[in-house]
């Protein structure tokens, strides 16, 4: 009971502040909930494709082929198609986590997992086009510019000072999701 406890205390805190704001505000209470409900169908719809594709990777990419792609000895091949896979994924930021864990787990290099996540949260394809269609090319293109050195320069300062330990812990934690 107390390991459920200590698993599940956080959402238990959000609730609680959920149901405190509903009785402390009762004139925000129906868009409160409405907000809520939008937010569980959004998930409800982006998730089960997202989990499905993370089965398909880890069933049909072998370990050593993702470690020839993305692994250590993988030169500048690993970068350019984390930069790649996160550009043209689709899904709001938190599909990127899933993905990142079966990447750890199938052997891919650390900094190429933070460009991977860099890309997912900055680059996406469609945004682009959409920049490029209503802000023009000098817009859209200056900020992918910037948007890819600012993930370069941020994953290499993780990857930098991130102790091996550290590291090491979180790929352990990878390898024990089921």
């Amino acid at each position: 009971m107390k390991k459920i406890l200590q698993r599940y205390s956080p959402a238990m805190l959000v609730s609680l502040f959920f149901l405190v704001f509903l009785v402390l505000f009762p004139v925000w209470r129906d868009k409160a909930v409405d907000s809520l409900a939008l937010q569980i169908k959004t998930m409800l719809l982006v998730i089960p494709p997202i989990f499905i594709l993370l089965g398909l990777l880890d069933v049909w990419v072998p370990r050593e082929q993702m470690i020839t792609l993305m692994g250590e000895g993988s030169g500048l091949k690993g970068p350019i198609l984390a930069f790649l896979l996160g550009s043209f994924a689709a899904g709001p930021l938190y599909g990127a986590f899933p993905f990142a864990a079966v990447l750890m787990k199938k052997g891919a290099r650390f900094s190429n997992i933070l460009i991977f996540i860099g890309a997912w949260s900055t680059t996406k394809i469609p945004m682009l086009l959409f920049e490029i269609a209503s802000l023009g090319n000098r817009f859209a293109l200056s900020r992918l510019a910037i948007d890819v050195v600012g993930i370069v320069l941020i994953s290499w300062s993780i990857f930098t000072i991130l102790p091996k330990q550290e590291i090491n812990r979180l790929y352990e934690q990878a390898q024990n999701i089921a």
